[in-house]
């Protein structure tokens, strides 16, 4: 097979090489980062070994902590009944006729319908992932310590959507609490794909269900925290759209990161993504992050929404930092085609540079866990949660078995990264100069975007006629890896997954996956293509995302 080589780039924007960069993991310190003039092109972390690894912290081997099939789901038919883990070549090669464990709680009243061709969500069912609260089914995170729990209200997504006709189909499976990036992390077992691919996390289930049971899920609810919602859609070929900050209210999602959890929305048509979004795109006085209604304003201005004075000609943004050495060919060669298919229509290509984002994976891995180990302290089984059997731990510890049982491997890493880098000891050095490379991340976005930020405190300014309206960029470095290299996999290789998609969330800001295929010589190149806009900027996300045919040459079939 012929190697990929960029000069198609330098076709679609003159004098543009597109450098490759290396995003390897490294232990520098990340005060380092701060504090040099000259920023390192490798994504630096300190002390790896006993931070994101944290293997002399874990109490068993990480590429050990995938399991399928762990235990059978208590309600959901479509699990596979597996008494024991299973290896995942066995699971492999199963190849059932439909993907298996979408669903941790299925639908009560099988929620089939009959398509009537309108984009409109009344009677439709719209299924949702298990994080989010519903009164209706059991809210348990994927998680051991809470498979029993069960909500006294709903989370108000899910209350807007109800107000609005919707029929809520049923749960969908997750990596436990949101921690993973293969929905392998969950305690009713793997979500799997027939393919043998992974489906991405942690919201996998809700992008299976929209996938591959579209009469359960006509759309489907996520969350995403640092690509949550957008990964699943690149790996499951589904559209993914994570708004901006505060856009949705996050009353009633269980928390992972309250800083960064953004609920997002799958579904295989724009005009499905619209639909929900318009019922949820709301304030929501019971969540002190929504976004107010002055800001709301702000955002709708329509002297600086690029969709309604410039959507003839748009300027597309190229982050040459994104083009790493990392990045395969199918994915390179599918960025590349979409550019050129931009430009054929009269858009701009114009390269820019976000060298902060180089660091984003870093920071987001210091500041989640943190605010992760805090946000799950709760879950004790006195307040919350199911309590073991088992006698209290050794110095009178109350409630060390239950969270020792209850939580999974994933999540106990997280949580010990978490408090490691709030210790006294690691505060200043960990945390404190990751929240300044986030600063770092966001200052990079609205130095390149033509519409002002409508949070900086000095809007409105004029906005930057040399700036950008769309970012477009690859989802993730590689397509869907199977579920045989996902076990092979450490956990710090796994983290890589979200290199493109962490930037974004630092920053809040509102961005989509598109499922891209092209034909070519050497046969389809096939990648997820992410478009990122600035804060508020949501529907000129979606506008952006409309044309089908800037993304693909046809329908190339049913991956699954």
């Amino acid at each position: 097979m012929l190697r990929m080589r960029i000069r198609p780039i330098e076709h679609v924007v003159s004098a543009i090489t597109l450098p490759r960069l290396s995003f390897t993991i490294t232990t520098p310190r990340l005060s380092s980062a701060i504090t040099t003039p000259r920023l390192s092109s490798a994504v630096t972390t300190p002390r790896l070994s006993s931070a994101i690894t944290l293997r002399r912290l874990s109490t068993s081997n990480p590429t050990k902590t995938f399991r399928i099939g762990r235990r059978t789901p208590r309600r959901a038919p479509l699990a596979p009944s597996v008494s024991k883990p299973a290896a995942a070549t066995q699971v492999c090669e199963k190849r059932l006729d439909t993907n298996e464990n979408a669903f941790i709680t299925p639908p009560k009243h099988g929620a089939h319908f009959e398509d009537n061709g309108l984009d409109e969500i009344t009677n439709k069912p719209i299924a949702i992932k298990d994080n989010i609260s519903t009164e209706e089914y059991p809210t348990t995170c994927a998680s051991g310590i809470l498979k029993d729990f069960q909500s006294p209200y709903d989370a108000t997504v899910v209350t807007l959507l109800k107000e609005a006709g919707a029929l809520i189909s049923g749960k969908t499976n997750m990596d436990e609490f949101g921690m993973g990036s293969h929905s392998t992390h969950s305690h009713f077992g793997a979500v799997i794909s027939t393919n043998g691919l992974s489906v991405g996390g942690s919201s996998g289930g809700s992008a299976v269900a929209v996938r591959s049971h579209p009469e359960e899920a006509w759309a489907s609810l996520g969350t995403d925290t640092g690509g949550s919602v957008r990964l699943p859609a690149a790996y499951c070929r589904v559209l993914g759209f994570k708004p901006s900050y505060g856009r949705l209210s996050r009353w009633g999602v269980v928390s992972y990161a309250n800083s960064l959890d953004t609920v997002g929305i799958f579904a295989t048509e724009v005009a499905r993504l619209e639909a929900v979004y318009d019922v949820l795109n709301q304030h929501d006085p019971k969540d002190p992050t929504s976004m107010t209604d002055r800001v709301r304003s702000r955002c709708e201005n329509p002297g600086l929404r690029a969709e309604d004075s410039r959507r003839e000609s748009l300027r597309i943004g190229v982050p040459m930092e994104y083009n790493i050495s990392e990045l395969s060919n199918d994915v390179r060669e599918a960025w590349i085609k979409v550019l050129i298919r931009f430009k054929s229509v009269g858009h701009t290509i114009v390269p820019i540079s976000l060298p902060s984002t180089q660091h984003a994976l870093s920071a987001y891995y210091i500041l989640a866990p943190a605010e992760a180990s805090s946000n799950l302290a709760k879950y004790d089984g006195i307040r919350y949660g199911s309590r073991t059997k088992a006698p209290d731990g050794a110095d009178g510890v109350l409630f060390s078995q239950t969270r020792g049982q209850g939580l999974g491997e994933e999540v106990k890493r997280r949580i010990l990264l978490g408090s490691y880098t709030l210790s006294a000891d690691a505060i200043d050095n960990y945390f404190v100069q990751a929240q300044k490379i986030r600063r770092l991340v966001q200052d990079d976005f609205n130095r390149v975007f033509r519409r002002p930020n409508p949070l900086d405190k000095d809007y409105p300014r004029k906005t930057n006629d040399r700036g950008v309206d769309i970012i477009l960029c690859p989802t993730a470095p590689t397509n869907a890896p199977t579920l045989e290299d996902v076990v092979e996999q450490d956990s710090v290789k796994s983290y890589m997954n979200d290199i493109f998609t962490v930037p974004a969330s630092l920053a809040g800001l509102p961005a989509i996956n598109v499922p891209s295929s092209f034909f070519s010589l050497n046969g389809w190149s096939r990648a997820g293509i992410q478009l990122i806009g600035q804060y508020g900027d949501d529907r000129n996300v979606l506008a952006a995302a409309q044309d089908d045919e800037l993304f693909n040459d046809y329908d190339d079939g049913d991956l699954f």
